[in-house]
């Protein structure tokens, strides 16, 4: 009985140290909108690495998310009737970029519309070590440079903590990079703490027999070519997601739309709004962090 116990024990232990997580949050400072500098949105990002890889993403829009998924999905079993709630929440970040070791492959998420697009990166950051160096927090740190994404970059990295990684899709640095910032300031990102924590599982909230796009769907892998394809004809047309959910639904299922305000709004009145609101965002979201992925 005690060496089954045993067993179990360092069965218990291996599993949860290979599930430990190094999290780093960095606070990503950025100015969206190139005409309105003094506006500067402020996204905490983390940063969870373990032996595996890496992943980056927005803290708030992960927790964002998941809630509006467990509600829809809540809903859905209830009866066939989901009600969606638009709303719009700015200076919160839709990328995600995953690293996998030790190649470091590199894939990045990001959402058009109501659409999850996957795509290998085939740009690898080639830096410039220089001989400056500086203290940051508690940890010492020393300069280097990259032109990357149609931006030039200015990194601080430390050996302190020797993970050759970093934020966004920037790693190969001899140790963790704590803070990088591009040559215009408009992109900021900053190692403000980390914990080591266990990776959590995320409950899988896609609904049998309906399509819901962005929510609960699966990401679309495609190229980089097809993904800037995608962006263009979002830009023509930023209904075509939603008018493609609307088709999924299944045989008696309804949406009951509202605003903001808790109004109810039919289809024409929500595929107007999504109109209005596209233009208004590509006028303000003009200062994009990679610009030569939107060209």
């Amino acid at each position: 009985m005690m060496k089954k116990g045993y067993l179990l024990i360092l069965i218990f232990l291996s599993v949860f140290l290979n599930a430990q997580v190094n999290r780093f949050f960095y606070d990503y400072k950025y100015i969206s909108d190139s005409t309105n500098k003094a506006d500067v949105k402020s996204d905490v990002m983390l940063l969870d690495i373990d032996k595996n890889g890496s992943k980056y993403y927005s803290h708030e829009k992960f927790v964002a998310d998941s809630t509006m998924k467990a509600d829809i999905a809540k809903q859905m079993k209830s009866g066939m009737s989901a009600n969606f709630k638009r709303s719009s929440k700015p200076g919160t970040i839709n990328s995600t970029v995953t690293k996998k070791y030790p190649e470091y492959t590199v894939s990045f998420s990001e959402r058009i519309g109501q659409t999850s697009y996957k795509m290998p990166e085939d740009q690898k950051p080639e830096w410039k070590i220089l001989p400056e160096k500086e203290k940051i927090g508690e940890y010492n740190t020393q300069k280097a440079t990259t032109n990357y994404g149609g931006r030039s970059w200015t990194a601080w990295f430390t050996t302190d903590i020797l993970f050759q990684d970093g934020p966004y899709k920037f790693y190969g640095l001899p140790g963790l990079i704590v803070k990088i910032e591009d040559k215009t300031g408009s992109h900021v990102m900053t190692l403000i703490g980390n914990k080591k924590t266990v990776a959590a599982s995320e409950e899988d909230t896609q609904i049998p027999g309906l399509t819901i796009i962005g929510v609960g769907g699966k990401e679309i892998e495609i190229s980089k070519k097809q993904f800037k394809k995608a962006w263009k004809d979002y830009l023509l047309d930023p209904t075509k997601d939603m008018k493609q959910t609307m088709s999924t639904l299944p045989a008696g299922g309804t949406i009951s739309i509202k605003n903001q305000d808790g109004k109810n709004m039919d289809v024409n009145e929500l595929y107007k709004a999504i109109e209005k609101k596209a233009k208004e965002d590509q006028l303000k979201d003009n200062n994009k962090i990679e610009p030569d992925l939107y060209k």
